[in-house]
């Protein structure tokens, strides 16, 4: 269907568009690429002067580390079958064989598998296949790029960063956990509720969530310290200290997110017609099963979109773990600061820089696998009818 004439843009909007959002993406990119480039030198590389010594890495390639061109291909060709499979095939796996009314549980299974058969394809099996396909493929098999995953294997082997990895999951995994159950109940109530009794709440909410998370710290940090002498009287000699706790501070970020997610929820909620409700009613339902059987089935993509933004505050959070969770339970974005110290070198710095990049590998893999709902669920209510 074409465009009316009175709606078409002009050439030189378009280009002046896409002009801007080509600049605007480089622009965005650019820090993401230099970062992960950097991760795969040596030190001396990594920290050249010269933007070409960080991208081709002669050091590193002297070293005895580097790709050929083949190698670049063959990697290229699995990142673009991962992309490929994360965005429409697996999406259609997760719907086929999760069972019915566990859809949920579904794409956290198939993601979490999805994620680790790459990281053991990508790391484990495929450089032993290039190798040998190095020593057979002539001059394509010569090391043109210095590259060394040395950053990475002390990151995560020497450094123990699995450690962070595990405890990011588990207060990650929490805190979505409790918000989406929470979150979805009280939208929906309040979505369905009238008077300004619910007006109210909301606002109230939005107050909560308008503090600095600076401000609520400050107030919870005493508590926990002290949570042993509170709970003593009560428990005993075996009352527990809340601090350093993950399951404690799981309680802290869902406080934090969860006004947030109850304001995000109802005006999910608000744009499925009440006619659905009234229908379930009539068939027998009760109103939580028509809120479950009937409603969240529609309300899946507002869902995972909510998930999503709840799954970020978690995982991108630094001053709540980093003052309420101790060393041992770290999760990952505090635990980059235990490289930096007085006697910090340029290898410590590299690796920290792995480990940076290491972190965003979780968001490409929900971004890629979640991509149509997240699209679906940003979009829905903007077109009521």
């Amino acid at each position: 269907m074409s465009t009316p004439k009175a709606l078409q843009q002009s050439f030189g909007l378009r280009a002046g568009s896409a002009i801007f959002l080509i600049f605007w993406s480089l622009l965005a990119a650019f820090p993401i690429f230099w970062v992960a480039v950097m991760s795969f030198k040596l030190p001396i590389d990594a920290f050249s002067q010269n933007p070409f010594a960080v991208i081709f890495g002669p050091a590193t390639l002297a070293a005895g580390h580097g790709l050929s061109v083949l190698d670049i291909l063959l990697g290229l060709v699995v990142l673009i079958f991962t992309a490929w499979f994360a965005m429409r095939r697996l999406p259609v796996l997760v719907r086929r064989y999760s069972p019915a009314g566990w859809i949920a549980l579904g794409w956290i299974a198939g993601a979490s598998l999805f994620g680790a058969l790459f990281v053991v394809v990508f790391f484990t099996l495929l450089p032993p296949v290039a190798h040998a396909l190095d020593a057979i493929a002539g001059p394509l098999g010569h090391k043109v790029v210095g590259l060394t995953t040395e950053q990475y294997r002390a990151v995560w082997v020497d450094r123990q960063f699995y450690r962070n990895f595990a405890n990011s999951m588990l207060i990650t995994g929490g805190v979505v956990t409790v918000s989406l159950t929470v979150g979805t109940l009280a939208g929906y109530a309040l979505a369905r509720a009238g008077g300004s009794f619910a007006f109210w709440i909301l606002i109230i909410a939005l107050v909560f969530r308008a503090l600095p998370h600076s401000v609520l710290v400050a107030g919870y940090l005493p508590v926990f310290i002290n949570s042993a002498e509170y709970l003593r009287p009560i428990l005993g000699d075996h009352a527990p200290t809340l601090y350093g706790q993950p399951w404690a501070v799981i309680a802290v970020l869902v406080a934090i997110n969860q006004p947030f997610t109850i304001w995000m929820l109802r005006s999910f909620f608000q744009n499925i017609p009440a006619d659905l409700d009234e229908a379930a009613r009539v068939d027998g339902c009760t109103h939580f099963q028509a809120f479950r059987w009937v409603i969240m089935p529609v309300m899946w993509p507002g869902v995972i979109t909510t998930g999503l933004f709840s799954f970020l505050l978690a995982y991108n959070d630094f001053l709540v773990c980093s003052l309420l969770l101790d060393a041992q339970n770290q999760t990952m974005v505090p635990a980059i600061m235990s490289f930096f110290n007085r006697e910090t070198t340029t290898t410590d710095q590299v690796q920290a820089v792995a480990a940076a990049v290491s972190i965003t590998a979780p968001l490409l893999l929900l971004v890629m696998v979640f991509q149509r709902q997240i699209v679906s669920g940003l979009t829905a209510g903007a077109v009521k009818g």
